[in-house]
């Protein structure tokens, strides 16, 4: 057992004596799947509960546990959640708390009722199937890992192109149409702000269309890359020449955002999806 497993095991043991805590898993990098994470990973404990867990509990823990170099605990910027760098290894602890009755809803939403997000739509699907169990006493989070193990549904993937698409370039407001514009500005924050809103509508569907669950907000192209059957044309040349701009390069980026969806739209009429691009000017 790796050091990372261990410390990962031993923290969720200390958080399993809490009576707020249904379930606890292991998910991120350092879950179930093999071969993603590197000496960078850190430990990302999901702890599902039934009401909040008190700050000098989650105190406790880190103390039991071997104390912190340095800790931003209580945080609650993305959700509530505590992080650490454990004292005795320098290994980055980041804990998530994730009220139990909200997390089936979302699985619900998704599996069961087919509902898409702007981006990301499939990801707690995906991270509950690859986590790993260290805390479930009344089966619980076995049950919710049981419902992720669902074929992909065919509304939902249609759902997400759907939902998603007109974003890129169809709508007034779309992602490209306010890239033009911030590129007219040389308005460097805003260009990065919208090529990200770009890019999470953008991995969507190529994810959906490929029936693949999303893998969240790291590696998006290499997991592309090594899992997705149909990819469009010069995706990795398309998303460089997006994301390694210099001050020369921002009159062209309309044009590079251009031949970007156009290669995913070329794919998407491949597999038969219809859908209405209309330029703005």
């Amino acid at each position: 057992m790796s050091s990372h497993l261990k410390l990962a095991q031993q923290i969720a043991d200390l958080f399993a004596a809490l009576p707020q805590v249904e379930s606890i898993a292991l998910a991120g990098s350092r879950g179930s799947e093999a071969g993603i994470s590197d000496n960078a990973s850190d430990i990302d404990l999901y702890v599902y509960t039934r009401s909040e867990i008190p700050l000098e509990d989650r105190v406790s823990i880190v103390e039991r546990s071997g104390g912190a170099s340095q800790s931003s605990l209580n945080l609650n910027y993305w959700g509530p959640g505590d992080e650490w760098l454990n004292a005795p290894t320098g290994i980055e602890i980041d804990i998530v708390y994730f009220d139990a009755v909200w997390m089936e809803v979302q699985v619900s939403q998704v599996i069961e009722k087919h509902q898409a997000s702007m981006g990301y739509t499939t990801c707690f699907w995906r991270t509950i199937r690859h986590s790993i169990v260290f805390h479930d006493p009344r089966g619980w989070f076995s049950k919710l890992q049981q419902q992720c193990q669902a074929e992909y549904p065919e509304d939902l993937r249609q759902n997400i192109v759907t939902l998603n698409h007109p974003l890129l370039r169809s709508i007034i407001p779309s992602y490209a149409y306010q890239i033009e514009k911030a590129a007219k500005r040389r308005d460097l924050v805003s260009i990065n702000h919208r090529l990200a809103a770009l890019f999470a509508s953008y991995f969507d569907i190529l994810f959906a269309v490929n029936r693949q669950l999303h893998p969240g907000e790291k590696r998006m192209v290499e997991f592309a890359l090594n899992h997705c059957k149909l990819l469009p044309e010069s995706i990795e040349a398309d998303i460089t020449s997006l994301l390694l701009l210099n001050a020369a390069d921002i009159p062209n980026l309309p044009t590079r955002v251009t031949r970007l969806l156009d290669h995913l739209d070329q794919m998407l009429e491949s597999e038969g999806f219809t859908h209405k691009t209309s330029e703005q000017n």
